[in-house]
């Protein structure tokens, strides 16, 4: 309970004001070591401040690479795209039509960061967390309609919320019948034939079922 003066390690009484031997004042180092303590806060805090403005700073950075190393689409383009989300806004998809008109930003070539991912016969790509969906030439060459667009920007849109592959392609084919993608309309087209074949390849549980010969569960 003896108070050790901190410079000459002398055991004062609990009362002492100062130090027996080397007259040191208690009151002035708890002084110091209260303004030492405080000034230590200050500075982790002030680090902490700029490490959180590098850091922002680099991600800004990193986000508008991603946009201005690609195209935008072009105002034919974007009217095409417009009509598919509104053929989505009629069905009823309120959340993924808010993502597509709100949150994304829309090109037309691939960025740097998707350049160095190899597909094949891609129709488009998102860049989750940053809500950049790219749109291939092959999303308006080879879909019949707007109907067939607005298939593609709501499997597009699954992504842009976070969700995997799996879940955006059963996502869409469940749904499908609410834009009027069918088969009976477009079962013949490329776009269709595509997605089937890719969902039975990801999600082949859908595609078991006894009391359809078509062996679809949603059809």
């Amino acid at each position: 309970m003896n108070k050790k003066c901190p410079r000459c390690s002398l055991n004062n009484l609990p009362r002492s004001r100062s130090c027996a031997r080397c007259l040191l004042e208690f009151e002035e180092v708890a002084s110091e070591e209260k303004s030492m303590s405080r000034s230590l806060g200050q500075r982790l805090l002030r680090r902490g401040i700029v490490l959180g403005v590098i850091c922002v700073i680099t991600v800004a950075g990193f986000y508008l690479s991603l946009i201005l190393s690609a195209r935008p689409l072009s105002a034919e383009e974007m009217s095409h795209v417009e009509s598919a989300i509104e053929v989505l806004d009629r069905a009823g998809f309120e959340k993924e039509v808010h993502y597509l008109r709100y949150y994304t930003f829309f090109r037309g070539n691939d960025n740097w960061l998707n350049a160095m991912v190899p597909k094949e016969n891609a129709y488009a790509a998102t860049n989750y967390p940053f809500e950049i969906l790219t749109l291939y030439p092959d999303f308006f060459v080879y879909t019949e309609d707007d109907v067939e667009r607005a298939a593609i920007l709501l499997h597009e849109a699954r992504h842009l919320q976070g969700f995997d592959e799996p879940d955006a392609y059963e996502f869409v084919w469940k749904n499908k019948s609410k834009i009027g993608w069918t088969r009976e309309n477009y079962g013949s087209s490329i776009v269709w034939r595509n997605v089937r074949k890719q969902t039975m390849e990801i999600q082949p549980g859908m595609f078991i079922c006894d009391f359809n010969e078509l062996n679809d569960c949603f059809e």
